[in-house]
């Protein structure tokens, strides 16, 4: 079965960027797009077989390349992944920590609660192209954020709590905040700085969705073939914080498992390092000598209701189908054992992370009950669910869980594309079983919550719910919460709002499972691995 990323289908398709930026979920395979660069067409090539320093490394990403590129706007695992070696925001995060680091900038603000960050570009800095990074083009790239008129993904990270990007000089910027917002330090990695001399011609921001990338980051694109291949090289003119450790880079997207798996394994392998690696190949490829490890976070199987069919407007029908999934059946053979039952909306190493008061236990009997509450009788569900190799494994233990409490299940997973088609045209469902990952975007609550919930949302609008009274409230609630100024009350605040989410479970969790990436660690060092998809090489070299 397929793996594809989940690339928030308000990125694939221009008909949903009306809707605020806070869109939910990371990556899914898009339409074909056109090749935007010249070079060779070979996805085999490692550079050849001379080996030394200049020699190509060759990774093997399972989700596609073919996903929008613009960084104000993409979700899509691959491009997100290779936009984060080319680009830098003022700061960048630790893949890891996610801790912020001076990047562009030449330090991180001294005083985080301040309403006025102000930023000293690096001297001689430059765009790939030679130009000199200037503060023109960081107050360009925020005013595209900010813009009223143009809706971005960008725009749901930033614009509760920013008000404008100010120019002091050619090398000097002033951030102005709404209130204090230190979490934003953090977010300044998702404003990618990009060349105005570049991006503001017409038809600019067109190429850069199908793939046009100019940054001053440690790589430069050298060719881009949508569903084959993309190419790196190191950038000489690059004289940042985190200098680029291989000459060059090709980047293989293989979405299909049993191929990037191939792709990796035996004496002849074609790639040092690969992510999205199935659970049932660990052991082999650990037996033919590769590094594997995981990383677990937000990485999840949620459910979502629509809420405006009947019964599923009744809360306690969908707190009933989660008390019935026996999620400990699910992680001990659909993920084998690399996962756990939501205990929360979050995973349990986020720093927010507190048991809701409403946890979905394995509990048949409450499940039937609640559904005799509710008054619900031979009800039948057909669950829509995308095509991901590990959803697909999950959806028996679903089906069989729904049966055993008297509700007759059929399952039809497909393609995400045409899965997320039926919800941008409207089409009746009744549940929706899918794969979500914000990580890809940071550890913050409030990002996370605002990402899934929200009363332009995108995923409220699949639900239906945004109109309800609790909704309403919860909206609210999730406002102020953003403009606690206080840590600790803004973190009780979230976690108690959570609470809400947990009870309504109008789009839940049911699992959070571990992301891994395998490696050849006679090759390669300073591999660690993402709890989000795709990979990050500013900190490894050959070994």
């Amino acid at each position: 079965m397929r793996d594809v990323t989940f690339d928030v289908p308000a990125l694939r398709r221009r008909t949903l960027l009306k809707y605020t930026g806070a869109l939910g979920a990371a990556a899914a395979a898009s339409a074909s797009l056109s090749a935007c660069s010249a070079g060779p067409e070979s996805t085999n090539d490692t550079g050849g077989g001379s080996g030394g320093a200049d020699r190509t490394l060759t990774a093997v990403i399972g989700y596609g390349n073919d996903g929008s590129w613009d960084p104000t706007q993409t979700a899509s695992a691959f491009c997100m992944a290779a936009n984060n070696h080319i680009y830098e925001g003022l700061l960048d995060t630790d893949p890891i920590s996610r801790e912020p680091y001076a990047a562009l900038a030449t330090e991180v603000p001294k005083d985080p609660d301040s309403t006025s960050w102000r930023f000293e570009l690096r001297a001689g800095a430059t765009f790939h192209d030679g130009k000199p990074v200037t503060a023109d083009d960081v107050v360009f790239v925020f005013e595209r954020i900010l813009d009223p008129d143009t809706q971005t993904l960008a725009k749901g990270f930033f614009a509760s709590w920013l008000k404008e990007a100010r120019k002091i000089d050619a090398r000097n910027v002033e951030l102005v905040l709404k209130f204090p917002f230190p979490d934003g330090l953090s977010r300044l990695t998702l404003a990618k700085i990009m060349p105005r001399h570049v991006f503001s011609k017409p038809g600019a921001w067109d190429d850069a969705i199908k793939g046009k990338a100019i940054g001053s980051g440690p790589y430069r694109q050298t060719a881009h073939h949508p569903k084959s291949n993309t190419t790196f090289e190191a950038f000489d003119g690059y004289n940042g914080p985190r200098p680029p450790a291989f000459r060059r880079m090709n980047w293989l997207t293989i979405v299909d498992a049993a191929p990037r798996v191939a792709k990796i394994s035996g004496s002849s392998a074609g790639a040092q390092i690969a992510d999205n690696i199935p659970y049932a190949n660990i052991g082999q490829l650990e037996s033919g000598g590769l590094a594997v490890a995981g990383g677990a976070g937000m990485n999840n199987l949620f459910l979502m209701f629509n809420t405006q069919h009947k019964p599923f407007d009744d809360v306690r029908v969908r707190q009933a189908l989660h008390y019935a999934i026996d999620t400990g059946k699910m992680v001990e053979v659909a993920l084998k054992g690399h996962g756990k039952p939501s205990s929360s909306f979050l995973d349990e190493g986020n720093p927010s992370y507190r048991r809701a008061k409403t946890v979905y236990d394995y509990d048949p009997d409450k499940a039937k009950a609640l559904l005799k509450a509710a008054g619900v009788k031979g009800l039948s569900i057909d669950i829509l669910a995308v095509n991901v190799s590990w959803i697909v494994d999950c959806l028996p233990t679903i089906k069989a869980s729904w049966d055993a409490i008297g509700v007759r299940t059929t399952l039809s997973p497909q393609e995400t594309t045409a899965v997320f088609t039926k919800m941008d045209q409207k089409q009746d469902y009744q549940v929706v079983a899918a794969a979500s990952n914000p990580n890809q975007f940071g550890l913050d609550a409030d990002l996370i919550m605002h990402y899934n919930y929200g009363p332009a949302n995108l995923w409220m609008q699949y639900t239906r719910w945004a109109g309800d009274s609790v909704a309403k409230a919860l909206f609210k609630d999730m406002d102020r919460a953003t403009r606690e100024p206080d840590a600790e009350k803004k973190k009780a605040m979230v976690q108690d709002y959570i609470d809400v989410v947990a009870e309504q479970a109008v789009l839940y969790p049911v699992v959070h499972n571990e992301l891994m990436t395998a490696w050849d660690p006679k090759r390669l060092s300073g591999i660690r691995a993402q709890p989000y998809p795709g990979i990050n090489l500013l900190q490894a070299k050959w070994a």
